[in-house]
């Protein structure tokens, strides 16, 4: 009776040591990279997805001339920076891409081709995957939309691009107010945010009697606000397409931005050439023990 009594408790024992094994990966999922690669996309519409498909060749003309967004259809799809950064450091097999200027500690960036993804390395060429923050406007914007625009591109202004964490532009000259009052609504990209709520913070000690509302949204979304005028200012991480000039719109760099490559704090990979990024988000490669540098 004894000896079944041990025998018991020994299996007891077991499964209850196997059941934590088993809490223990779930919820942080396997530390090593053998698993299957999980890829994070943005939305259709986000500017940085469609700089990154373009910079990385994620994309292809079809017959028609078009390009076609190359992006696996496995990919975990997001709709802003934040939930990007949110979904690639939970998942240990995750790795996806955002506004270099956006980043914080809970992910790790890539190398990529040898290159640390900062704005040394942007600014010296060695790292190539960057691209500019547009705003885009109509001809007849109004005063204050003006005004704002005028900080924006004014040393003062760009000397908020700067301590954000972006390249500012060259060749500027100090701010000058010319209005005391209005409103301007500002619409579109997540990742041109970040730093138009900077600016807006700055503006506001300098002319404190301008309302600046912004919304967060998307490149594609700020651009069509724009356009049909429930937006003064678009905000874009990309460039304007032509059919988008067509309609009476035109766009302003504020800044140079780089996109970085992420992955989980607890993936093991440092590394990837840009050729190895294209075959992971074109599906190619699936997972992390198929990648070799």
């Amino acid at each position: 009776m004894k000896k079944m009594k041990f025998l018991s408790m020994l299996t007891i024992m077991g499964a209850t040591f196997a059941g934590l094994a088993a809490c223990g990966n779930s919820e942080g999922g396997s530390s090593s990279n053998s698993e299957t690669i999980n890829v994070v996309s943005r939305e259709e519409g986000s500017g940085t997805r469609g700089a990154f498909i373009e910079l990385f060749g994620v994309e292809e003309k079809n017959d028609a001339g078009e390009k076609v967004d190359l992006t696996t259809d496995k990919a975990i799809v997001t709709n802003s920076t934040s939930v990007m950064l949110t979904t690639v450091a939970g998942d240990q097999s995750a790795v996806g891409y955002a506004s270099l200027g956006s980043l914080n500690d809970t992910v790790k960036v890539l190398k990529i081709d040898g290159a640390e993804a900062t704005v040394d390395k942007i600014k010296s060429g060695d790292y190539k995957i960057s691209r500019p923050f547009n705003i885009v406007t109509k001809d007849n914007i109004n005063e204050a939309a003006q005004d704002f625009i005028t900080f924006i591109l004014s040393s003062d202004g760009q000397a908020v691009v700067q301590k954000s964490g972006y390249i500012p532009l060259d060749d500027t000259t100090a701010y000058q107010s010319s209005v005391d009052s209005g409103k301007v609504v500002i619409s579109g990209s997540s990742s041109v945010t970040p730093v138009m709520e900077k600016l807006k913070e700055a503006y506001g000690k300098v002319n404190a009697k301008v309302e600046i509302e912004i919304q967060q949204s998307d490149s594609s979304t700020g651009i069509a606000n724009t356009i049909d005028g429930t937006s003064d200012i678009g905000m874009a991480s990309r460039e304007l397409k032509d059919e988008e000039t067509s309609k009476g719109i035109s766009s302003t760099v504020i800044a140079m931005d780089g996109i970085a490559v992420i992955v989980n704090k607890d993936n093991k990979t440092d590394e990837l050439t840009s050729d190895q990024i294209k075959a992971i988000f074109t599906g190619e490669i699936s997972g992390w023990d198929k990648l070799s540098n």
